[in-house]
């Protein structure tokens, strides 16, 4: 027994200091991307991987441009339509939260979610796109790591230049051009708020846009001059 306890005491302690390596990892790289501009993330790498099976040599369309260069129309309109309390909360937006729990709870299923830009932005840097309690909880300890060491003007910029916009289109820059054969920094307030709304479900959206969605983009349109950027 003493030798069982022994070698359950042992692994324990390899795969604490595993888990300890691995955060360290991480961290790591969200220092070195607080100046440095990340060129692949985890979610890009893993839709790479998923175009190459069709076609062998696929590539994404991405394109980095800095913050300056990217409309600040498209900046309100995404933090109108996807986190609107972005330079209030420290990561995590417990009000948003609640509301989304609640709106889930009365339509009887997951219809709504309460991720800020900071959860999101972690999840595409780092997390595999499954679903478990485990990933949520490194989504999280990610998220304090990001908003700890990063302004909201860098998670801003990162997020926008990593965020996927379609079937292998990621960032604003590649986004612009490919709806509207234009730049990300020329982008007016109707095209802004258009790819804001597509956030949720991109590749969905950009084969079927439908009237609901034009709506809800009129909406965001209506009211993003309000929202606070950095």
């Amino acid at each position: 027994m003493k030798a069982i306890g022994r070698w359950t005491g042992g692994a324990l302690l390899l795969l604490l200091a595993a888990f300890v390596l691995y955060e360290c990892w991480i961290f790591a790289h969200v220092l070195w991307w607080t100046r440095n501009d990340p060129d692949m993330t985890r979610f890009m790498s893993t839709q790479l991987s998923v175009l190459r099976e069709s076609d062998p040599n696929a590539r994404l369309k991405h394109q980095w441009v800095p913050y300056a260069k990217i409309s600040r129309h498209l900046k309100q309109a995404v933090v109108a339509a996807e986190d609107d309390r972005f330079l209030e909360h420290e990561g995590f937006d417990w009000e948003g939260i609640q509301r989304a729990i609640e709106k889930n709870q009365k339509r009887g299923a997951a219809v709504a979610g309460g991720s800020t830009i900071s959860q999101q932005l972690a999840k595409n840097l780092f997390l595999p796109p499954s679903r478990s309690y485990v990933r949520k909880a490194q989504e999280a300890i990610v998220t304090l790591m990001i908003e700890t060491t990063w302004s909201k003007r860098r998670i801003l910029e990162v997020y926008l230049n990593v965020v996927e916009w379609g079937r292998g289109v990621f960032g604003a820059e590649a986004a612009a051009r490919h709806y509207f054969g234009q730049p990300a920094a020329s982008l007016g307030p109707a095209q802004a708020a258009r790819l804001a709304v597509m956030l949720p479900n991109p590749r969905r959206y950009e084969r079927q846009f439908g009237p609901r969605l034009a709506a809800h983009a009129e909406r965001i349109q209506a009211r993003m001059h309000r929202s606070q950027v950095p």
